[in-house]
This record gives C-alpha cells, structure tokens and sequence, in this order.
C-alpha cells in the first residue's frame, strides 16, 4: 500500500462576493479532486492547536503527525536545517524577509506593501544578502541567502522572547505597532531601519523600480526558534517516506524527521511552479521503493496573501489537472494499491490575507474500498455538512497510514 498526501498550502478559503458567493475550492474546476470525495471520505481537520499561531510550520508538523505543542520550537530553525546551516545549541534563528516599505518617514510610519517584494528572484536577492553581510554580520550574527524573499539569520546567543510579527498578516498597514518589542529587541530594529539605507539605492532596487516592479527595500524579521529535534517519521510509522516541496520551511521538516527532501527543477513556490514535475517526481519515489510521498504545493498560500483570486482558483485548477490527476492515473494503470489524502495545511482567506486557524476540508481515498457518495465533492461546505471532524490534527496521520507500512521486523 502506498501513501501520498497532497497539501495545497493555505487553499481553504471563504465564501467570496467576487466567485459568486463560492469559496475558491468551490469555484475551482477540479474533477478528480471531486471524484475522490465521491468515492472517499471528506470532512474537517483541526491542524492548528488552540493557542498556536496558524502558521505552515505548526500546521505541516501537525498533518505529518508531530503534535505542535511538543516538537514546535520555531519556524527559523527548519528553514536553517533546509539550507543546510549547521546549528548549535545556543543559536536563535531569524526568518529574515526582503519586503517592500512604503517611502514615508521617519521608518517607523512606513507600510508593509509586500511581504515578498513581488517575489524577487533568488539571484537578485543574493546580491542584496550580500551587502547586507558586508554591514551586519559579526562573529555573532551571520546572515544566509535563501531563496526568493526568505532569508536566514543566526544570532549565537540571542534571544528567544521577543514579540515578532510576520510581515504577511500586517500588508498595507503602518509598521510602528508591529516592530520588535523585548529584550534586545532594538538590535533587530536598528538593522531594519538600517537596512532600508543600505537596500533602497541599492542597483538591484534601481533596476527593478525602472522595470515597474516594487523594490525589496528593508529587511524584516520574524519566526525566531531554536535547533529541532523531531523523532524519525520511519521509526514513528514504520513508513519510508519523501517529500516534495520548493520551500526551504517544509523540506526542513523533512529533513529533521529523517524524511527524503526531492528537488524538482522548476519548482518556486509560487503559481509558476513545475506541478508537472512534482507529480512524476512522486510517482519516481514511489517506484524506488518509498511508502509514502508528501507533495507539497506553496501557490494558494501565496495568492491568498497578495489577494490574487483568479490565480488561486487556477492554482486549485493546476494541482488537480497536473498533480492529482496522473498520479492517480497512474497508479490504477499500474494496478497499484494506494491511499490519498488531499487537504490545506491551514486557511489563508483571500478577504484577510493572512491564514487563520479554522479547521481545513479533507478527502481521503483508498482504492482498496468500494464506496460511493453522489453528494459528495471536496470543498470546505461539503466538509462541514459530512460531520466528520478530528480535532486533534497530529493524530490524523495514524489513521492515514493505519497498519499498512507495516513491514517485517516492525512491531504494529
């Protein structure tokens, strides 16, 4: 039996007057997602624990069945274990955003206007990681290139006990309220407020305003944690497993947890990604002998925070038509029994921008069963009106893998 989860980052919604009163789940042509509901089970996860902030970090650990309450120690630090930076006991980690301020003054009466600076390439954000090097990193403070706008800081020593806000949920308002607030926190602060002097003339910046697109013009921090220590998702469920994923935060997941982290080429993050490649890439891990594959898909979050409706609604679209779709596909031509769950990590409501910690629709198939539903389609109504509701998301994954990755040797 294999098992492959698809996770559509932030794709539960609200309903929208812009669709008709229809949320994007609704809207969205996906006829092999709904299907699945038709021959499967839908209904509600609660993957953000009460108290917890509705992040993908506490939200992806709780679907891959690490209760966030126990094994959450920030978002930083995964990131940190993707990009490959080696961590010591007494680091604290930084998520550090290129965003794009509003040219008020003094800083403090700026705006967030985007907390990706139109998604600034990677190339161009490593020159500006670069200059940002040259001015702050000391023998305790070293900064790291990521990919696009997400970018890494180290402070050995820091501190952990700061109040930080992510540059996501405050788009378009003034940042005085929302700056680092706690012990040393005016460190941080300096280095922003520097950072716009230091970025703002910088030619990269230069050359995308002359090109219309918005200048990553300061640095923002946010996501602070510590080293992870999360147990081994083979041993946890006897599963050999793969990851799938263009965002440093997930395949740090993986990584932690002793899952393989699978690079796809062209894959970004973004509505643009490779899905194509992220379905036959699953599929190939499958083949080498892996029991489980977590696809994981970053558009609908992003669109959901630039408010980009017709573009999520696509993106729900593209996962079906070239994710879902051949993979299953595939799998029933190969005569390959299989289980599929298809869920959001957590809401990101177009209305809000930023996510929230509602219980997110699943549908879950298993093409050993024959059961069928005409009522049934996946989508955040149908999902409430089945009655179907875990409210312990961490616990989800047990009932997902049951006992069939159970292999010789392996006590079940």
């Amino acid at each position: 039996m294999k098992h492959i989860v698809v996770l559509g980052d932030g794709m539960a919604d609200k309903p929208l007057d812009a669709l008709g009163g229809q949320t994007p789940l609704q809207k969205a042509h996906k006829p092999m997602m709904d299907w699945l509901a038709k021959h499967g089970e839908v209904g509600l996860l609660q993957t953000i624990p009460k108290g917890l902030e509705p992040g993908s970090d506490t939200a992806n650990l709780s679907v891959l069945g690490y209760d966030p309450r126990l094994y959450y120690t920030g978002r930083s630090p995964l990131e940190a274990v993707s990009m490959g930076v080696s961590l010591e006991e007494e680091d604290i980690t930084f998520r550090c955003n290129l965003v794009t301020l509003s040219e008020e003054e003094p800083y403090e009466q700026k705006r967030i206007l985007d907390h990706s600076a139109d998604e600034i390439s990677t190339a161009e954000a490593e020159q500006l990681i670069k200059a940002i090097q040259q001015q702050f990193q000391t023998e305790f403070m070293k900064f790291y290139s990521g990919i696009s706008y997400r970018h890494l800081l180290v402070w050995k020593g820091g501190p952990l006990d700061l109040q930080l806000t992510p540059p996501h949920d405050i788009l378009e308002k003034r940042i005085q309220n929302y700056l680092p607030q706690g012990e040393n926190a005016q460190i941080l602060f300096e280095m922003m407020k520097k950072s716009y002097a230091i970025l703002h003339h910088h030619p990269v910046n230069q050359r995308r305003i002359k090109q219309g697109l918005r200048p990553a013009n300061s640095l923002w921090f946010w996501g602070e944690g510590k080293k992870p220590n999360l147990p081994s998702f083979e041993q946890k469920y006897h599963c050999k497993g793969s990851v799938i994923s263009a965002v440093d935060l997930i395949k740090g997941i993986a990584i932690s947890s002793g899952l393989h982290s699978v690079q796809v080429q062209g894959a970004t993050g973004n509505i643009d990604t490779n899905y194509e490649g992220k379905a036959q890439a699953a599929l190939q891990e499958l083949k080498r002998g892996q029991d489980f594959v977590y696809i994981h898909i970053e558009a609908p979050d992003e669109c959901g925070h630039r408010q980009e409706i017709d573009n999520k609604v696509k993106a729900i679209e593209y996962i079906d038509a070239q994710i879902v779709t051949p993979i299953k596909e595939t799998l029933d031509k190969e005569g390959q029994p299989y289980r599929i769950l298809i869920l959001p990590d957590h809401p990101t409501p177009l209305s809000l921008r930023t996510h929230t910690d509602d219980p997110v629709p699943y549908v879950l198939y298993d093409s050993t069963l024959h059961q069928y539903d005409e009522t049934l389609q996946y989508d955040e109504h149908t999902a409430k009106k089945t009655g179907i509701f875990h409210h312990q998301g961490h616990l989800f994954m047990n009932t997902f893998i049951s006992q069939h990755c159970c292999k010789e040797g392996y006590l079940c």
